[in-house]
């Protein structure tokens, strides 16, 4: 028993710092309509910057403490609130690509400030004073403060909400923006409000944590995973019930720390346990739709046959001049760009297509690279559709809580499946399935080889370069087909709208699932080949911090485009790495570049995506054959003269770029002058009449004849 009340006294004092950091994520997102994910992020920031001014400059804490709540966390808020501002009316996904972005920068900030690898820590407030007991319990000083602080914050919320007129217009905010506008109040004002409230309470919980923990910052930023399940207990609108789910998860973790038997396969449940109460909570508990409308869905482009193959072509071709023109250290790092493609390109038809958001494709991508060390680890070749399969499987079953949530839910869904898979699948022991050893990272890291294919063994690093170029291209012919094809608007009609497509008679389970299973294949190949690629992966590669690098760069390409893939595997594993190699010193700016591209696109700087813009762009450049057989012509003399080694690689690089502007160029001017504005003016009843009818007009037809309807 006086175990137990230990046990107790503990999470209770964690809970109270649980339901300060959610009940700040509650007040923003009931106030402004946007769920942040950067909640976790912001107190880790404010924990570094206390330890900073505390523990790095000598400030005492008397100084140092009001520093960062009264003077530093308001001007971040005040920040926060005009970076959001532009995306309030906006639709869910662009506000889920903000927060994600702002997460995933603010975690590269940190560690471009502080260097990870030197050890940091805060000691607890009142260290020096003697613990006082409960019964048999010790109860340590900053642990009764913390509950103190928990019980202020909610009465000083109360007293906020309900008897100032800031937070009667924070109230009134919720149900109608515009009306609030209308009766006098200032709509703005309590949106700046609650970002600032919510960006100290976030600062407040980080630094209350930060002593219990090391001082790391992707573990702080992941903390909110605890804050995200308490306030899904209040249903992100309560917070009293917000209170309540924090009680709940602060003691189911003390708990499961005191009494979860030890061996090789449960601690990390205890890791994991925040996710998955998360993930249960998500599904428990009724939810109202989210607010705000969803984004203006775009027409997603019908890739023709002709326009299909030539790409695939070009990623073979680009595959094979990687490999003869790179050394093995180069390849090692620019192959990856075709894994990375592959698994960027399983986004298209489950997010680009079917408009089901998912944060966990990375986390299945490692279940591939770990299924195919297992069952290929002497080249067998079908040990990577075994990967694809039982990836497959995995991201069946994920569809199975999609169909209870959309939105920003399904995103926290999917979140914390990753979350699971990073902290308590990976890392755990070996299993004995079926009489054999089946191993995740063996605890450390797990080894691929090549498969070996018609009496050849792919082993060497050009040899697996080109076949994952050619993977690549498969794939990316494969989603085009299914875009062609009645699946691919079967898809697109999930996206528009759920309730018509059910109503017309189709089954959501079906689709969900058989979206889920393809889109997880498709991942699981991508870890395979990227295991393949690099020979030895580690469970880190695979977490959700580096998932969220990868979704941004897909989102900013473009989701429904076939070539976002090799586009986004371009960025990732090319100027990115390329840069990094030219200067060294900019190894952490290149880590922020994915969230700078992120918050471009949230913010309405970046339209549909970079891919459809370059196509629409150069449209009649890529039609042109004299261009697009002079820039061949010139590529594969470029080519041939650095197999050659008559010239080097920045001269061929250099080449290819003057030679593609000079193409891309005149193809362009090329093009007789046309009265664009006229003929956009056309209706679409008369197209075929009055322009000439394409085959992409017909969903267009379809779709305005539906919507006038």
């Amino acid at each position: 028993m006086d175990q137990f009340l230990a046990f107790g006294i503990v999470g209770l004092s964690t809970a109270a710092i649980y339901a300060v950091i959610s009940s700040g994520l509650v007040v923003t997102y009931a106030t402004t309509g946007v769920f942040n994910f950067a909640h976790g992020a912001t107190g880790m920031m404010a924990a570094f910057a206390y330890w900073q001014l505390s523990v790095g400059w000598g400030w005492p804490v008397w100084l140092a403490l009001p520093v960062i709540l009264v003077v530093l966390a308001p001007l971040f808020g005040i920040l926060v609130e005009l970076l959001m501002r532009p995306v309030q009316g906006l639709g869910d996904a662009e506000k889920l690509v903000m927060t994600i972005a702002l997460l995933s920068g603010l975690i590269a900030l940190a560690r471009w400030i502080w260097d990870p690898m030197e050890p940091r820590s805060l000691p607890s407030f009142f260290a020096d004073r003697t613990p006082f007991h409960i019964g048999s319990a010790t109860v340590s000083w900053h642990q009764a403060m913390t509950m103190v602080i928990a019980i202020a914050v909610a009465l000083a919320l109360r007293v906020l909400l309900f008897n100032t007129r800031t937070g009667v217009e924070m109230r009134a905010t919720v149900d109608d923006r515009a009306l609030v506008g209308l009766t006098g109040a200032n709509p703005v004002r309590a949106n700046r409000v609650a970002w600032v409230a919510g960006t100290v309470l976030a600062a407040l919980g980080g630094v209350l944590i930060a002593s219990m923990v090391s001082l790391d910052a992707m573990q702080l930023s992941l903390l909110i995973v605890s804050a995200y399940a308490a306030a899904i207990f209040g249903r992100l609108t309560s917070l009293p019930m917000t209170f309540v789910g924090a009680i709940v998860v602060g003691c189911m973790e003390a708990y499961l720390a005191g009494y979860l038997p030890q061996n090789e396969y449960l601690p990390g449940l205890r890791l994991a346990a925040p996710a998955i109460l998360l993930l249960i909570a998500l599904l428990i508990f009724p939810h109202r739709k989210l607010r705000g409308r969803e984004r203006n869905l775009t027409q997603v482009p019908v890739p023709t046959v002709r326009g299909t193959f030539v790409f695939a072509a070009v990623i073979v071709v680009f595959g094979l001049m990687l490999a003869t023109v790179l050394g093995e250290g180069d390849l090692i790092t620019y192959g990856q760009i075709f894994a990375f493609g592959v698994i960027a390109l399983s986004m298209v038809p489950l997010i680009g297509y079917a408009g089901q958001i998912s944060l966990a494709q990375l986390g299945i991508a490692g279940i591939g690279a770990v299924v195919c060390a297992n069952f290929g680890a002497d080249g067998q070749w079908w040990a990577i559709p075994l990967a694809m399969l039982i990836a497959g499987a995995i991201g069946a079953l994920v569809a199975l809580p999609a169909l209870r949530l959309s939105g920003v839910y399904l995103a926290l869904g999917t979140g914390a499946i990753a979350v699971v898979l990073d902290r308590w699948i990976f890392p755990m022991a070996s299993l004995e399935i079926f009489g054999r050893e089946f191993a995740f990272f063996n605890m450390g890291s797990a080894n691929l080889a090549g498969p070996s294919l018609f009496g050849f063994h792919l082993d060497s690093t050009a040899e697996l370069t080109v076949f994952a170029a050619v993977c690549l291209a498969l794939v990316t012919a494969f989603v085009a087909a299914i875009r062609r094809g009645q699946l691919g608007r079967r898809l697109i009609a999930l996206r528009d709208s759920e309730t018509a497509y059910a109503t017309f008679g189709g089954s959501l389970l079906l689709m969900k699932t058989l979206v889920f299973a393809i889109s997880a294949a498709i991942a699981g190949l991508g870890g395979a080949l990227y295991g393949m690629q690099l020979r030895a992966v580690a469970p880190e590669q695979f977490n959700f911090v580096a998932g969220l690098g990868i979704f941004l760069i897909a989102v900013v390409g473009g989701l429904g485009v076939v070539g976002n893939g090799l586009f986004t595997g371009s960025m990732i594993a090319g100027p990115m790495n390329a840069l990094v190699a030219l200067i060294p010193a900019t190894q952490n700016f290149v880590q922020t570049l994915p969230a700078l591209a992120g918050l471009a696109y949230g913010s309405g700087s970046v339209d549909d995506g970079i891919v459809p813009s370059l196509r629409e762009r150069f449209d009649s450049a890529l039609r042109n054959p004299i261009a697009m057989g002079s820039l061949a012509v010139a590529v594969l003399a470029l080519w041939m003269l650095r197999i050659a080694d008559l010239i080097n690689g920045y001269v061929l690089v250099l080449g290819i770029v003057i030679a593609a502007a000079a193409a891309f160029g005149w193809g362009v001017r090329r093009v007789p002058e046309t009265d664009s504005e006229s003929e956009s003016e056309i209706p679409v009843e008369w197209w075929g009449l009055q322009r000439p009818w394409d085959e992409k007009d017909e969903e267009v037809l379809d779709r305005a004849i539906a919507t006038r309807g």
